[in-house]
């Protein structure tokens, strides 16, 4: 008789194997929290920088025009 009762541990190891096996890779990617209390004051401080910045013009031009902005 099989065991039906598999340890999740078990299954995610399963899991990470067959995704592994497809060519994936695992990662983990920290990102801002956005719940802290600086947390909007730290980006008005960071677009204040970027917009001061003669260097970025180019680049937010890029990324202003490869956006889809009809979505």
């Amino acid at each position: 008789m099989l065991n039906t009762k598999q340890s999740s541990t078990d299954k995610w190891r399963r899991y990470r194997e067959r995704l592994k096996a497809s060519g994936m890779r695992q990662m983990h990617i920290w990102v801002p929290d956005t719940k802290r209390q600086d947390f909007a004051q730290e980006m008005r401080r960071q677009i204040e920088l970027t917009e001061e910045s003669r260097d970025d013009d180019a680049t937010l031009g890029f990324i202003e025009s490869a956006f889809d902005w009809d979505e």
